[in-house]
């Protein structure tokens, strides 16, 4: 009986890394040149972006809620960013100014999320809203005004940027015989600095307070809407420096960029047990969750699947984690 109860735990604690891990076995069966340094370096190098945004989220998550617009602010920081730093003898340039520093642009975008997640942060909480309405409003409205913008500098892709600002996204160091993209380095900046926000400030203990009970956390003398627009207005940073980097990643950017990213986010920080019944979650459970289903993602593409399939099967993924998350919190109980 007491075997039976371990592997019953067992299998409740690890059973999606184990989906994951069979899902990644028929991969290498199926295509054994996967494993390669070159698409580890792929992988690496499409996680960097995925990551900054599910940190950004994950906060959310560990409050109760979640941000459907994340993908979206990504996409209005990525077209402002693309216009301020296309280069002064672009062909087509659309905005007639002189070069722009590349601090002074990311501080805009900075600027602009920070006040998007701030309104997210204060609707949630003063009015006590549920954030999936919030965000869902919020998703329309930020897609409407990157649309306008998008169409008021011209509506057609935005491209030919600096040569700084490509160097800043693209170039790579090199870690011995490899080379690996810059973006690693931003990427592992912005994992510590929310490591130490979560871990070592008393912001991070008043989060995870709310995140587990929002009365008693008010009880105990937590300000929870400062809490909430702290929290929301940091997910909003993460979201536009994630829309600056990949915007300069990809090399171009229109007002559809970041279009159901904030779906990849979510289920990166699920899968790596950030749990939607709030007060649970570890930054390294992020990072996990995020390198996890982006092997799944590229190895699915390196074998051939087609995206419809890949939708279903990120779906179900998403399904079985929050199934699992759901079967941990009965056990607790």
């Amino acid at each position: 009986m007491k075997k039976e109860m371990n592997l019953k735990k067992l299998l409740i604690e690890n059973g999606l890394y184990t989906v994951l891990i069979l899902i990644l076995v028929m991969i290498i069966v199926r295509e054994p040149t996967f494993l390669s340094i070159r698409n580890f370096k792929n992988i690496l190098t499409q996680s960097c972006v995925r990551a900054i945004i599910a940190l950004g989220v994950a906060g959310l998550i560990v409050t109760q809620g979640t941000d459907l617009s994340a993908g979206r602010q990504v996409g209005f920081a990525a077209v402002i960013s693309a216009t301020l730093l296309q280069d002064v003898n672009a062909p087509n340039k659309l905005l007639k100014i002189g070069e722009v520093a590349l601090p002074a642009a990311l501080l805009v975008v900075i600027v602009v999320g920070l006040v998007i997640g701030m309104i997210n942060g204060f609707v949630v909480s003063y009015f006590d809203i549920h954030p999936f309405i919030v965000t869902m409003g919020m998703m329309t409205a930020v897609y409407g005004a990157n649309s306008l913008y998008y169409d008021y500098v011209g509506s057609a892709p935005i491209a030919s940027f600096s040569e700084k600002y490509t160097r800043f996204a693209q170039e790579s160091f090199h870690l011995g015989s490899v080379s690996l993209p810059y973006l690693i380095l931003y990427a592992a900046v912005a994992t510590f600095i929310m490591w130490v926000l979560w871990n070592k400030t008393k912001f991070g203990k008043d989060l995870f307070a709310v995140g587990g009970t929002k009365e008693a956390a008010r009880v105990s003398g937590v300000n929870v809407l400062l809490t909430f627009l702290k929290v929301y207005a940091l997910s909003g940073i993460y979201y536009a420096v994630g829309g600056f980097l990949e915007a300069g990643r990809i090399g171009s950017a229109t007002n559809n960029l970041g279009n159901m990213y904030e779906m990849d986010a979510i289920a990166a920080c699920v899968i790596g047990g950030v749990s939607f019944y709030g007060g649970t979650g570890k930054i390294s459970g992020v990072i996990t969750g995020v390198l996890a289903l982006t092997v799944i993602n590229y190895g699915l593409t390196y074998v051939g699947v087609k995206p419809y399939y890949q939708y279903i099967i990120k779906g179900f993924i998403i399904v079985a984690a929050v199934v699992f998350d759901s079967m941990k919190l009965r056990r607790k109980k």
